[in-house]
């Protein structure tokens, strides 16, 4: 099945992304986890120090939106959730199907 993916959301997509990078450590390893399902696009990052994610994403920034908002704007739904690795954000977006 051929899906609505637009350039706008990809872009919006590789914003929230570049910020969820940019919250790991120095020497941090992150991980991005891809999946679709059926018209439904999951992605998980991590894992991330959860007290140093707790603070990214509350962190008021000085010349833009906080993280948790960036991300809020790009995905259908953020959840954190704790794994024996550390903490992993997954974002779900619904995209629809192209008639035809």
């Amino acid at each position: 099945m051929r899906l609505e993916v637009t350039f706008d959301k990809l872009e919006d997509l590789q914003v929230a992304l570049g910020a969820l990078l940019d919250c790991g450590g120095e020497d941090d390893e992150l991980t991005i986890r891809v999946a679709l399902e059926g018209t439904t696009l999951r992605l998980a990052v991590g894992p991330f120090d959860g007290k140093r994610l707790a603070d990214e994403l509350d962190r008021e920034p000085i010349d833009g939106p906080t993280l948790e908002r960036v991300l809020a704007s790009v995905a259908d739904s953020v959840d954190h959730a704790e794994r024996d690795d550390g903490t992993w954000v997954e974002l779900t977006m619904h995209l629809e199907p192209i008639d035809g």
